[in-house]
């Protein structure tokens, strides 16, 4: 039988990035990316059309049927699970995320593997050059070469 926990590190760690990933969702227009060796899919959500729920006891938050994220214990003390269509990804803590800034607004990069998820609070909604927009957004972060991931710059 596993052992799971939630230590102390993990909640402050893991309940503040869900907090940054909550102010993401008060800008009007998000849009949420999954880049990999295959390509890069975006999504827009218009948070006044996707109901949003932030479940602060529960360490939750939930937007639509699109996304959530979740502080849950683990073996290793604490993981945030983001879920985003068939995507699962499991985010154990620093090294694993980056925050970015640009002209167009603000977002944070999770990678796991050899992909990353990126949510992005735009100032205003993004009419031309999404794709090139939000791959130079996660290019702060996230470098490739050949459809590789190959170097990953984390914020903590």
């Amino acid at each position: 039988m596993a052992v799971s926990n939630l230590d102390m590190h993990a909640l402050f760690v893991l309940g503040d990035l869900r907090a940054k990933l909550v102010k993401q969702f008060q800008s009007r227009f998000v849009y949420i990316t999954e880049q990999n060796a295959e390509g890069i899919y975006i999504a827009e959500i218009d948070t006044e059309e996707a109901l949003v729920v932030d479940d602060k006891p529960g360490l939750k938050l939930k937007v639509g049927d699109h996304f959530s994220a979740s502080v849950l214990p683990s073996r290793e003390g604490g993981k945030l699970e983001i879920k985003f269509r068939e995507i699962k990804l499991t985010v154990y803590g620093l090294g694993d995320y980056a925050f970015v800034t640009t002209a167009d607004g603000h977002g944070i990069v999770f990678k796991e593997g050899h992909s990353v998820v990126m949510v992005f609070a735009a100032h205003q909604q993004l009419q031309e050059g999404l794709t090139k927009t939000l791959k130079a957004v996660t290019a702060k972060a996230a470098k490739w070469r050949k459809g590789e991931l190959v170097t990953f710059k984390a914020s903590e």
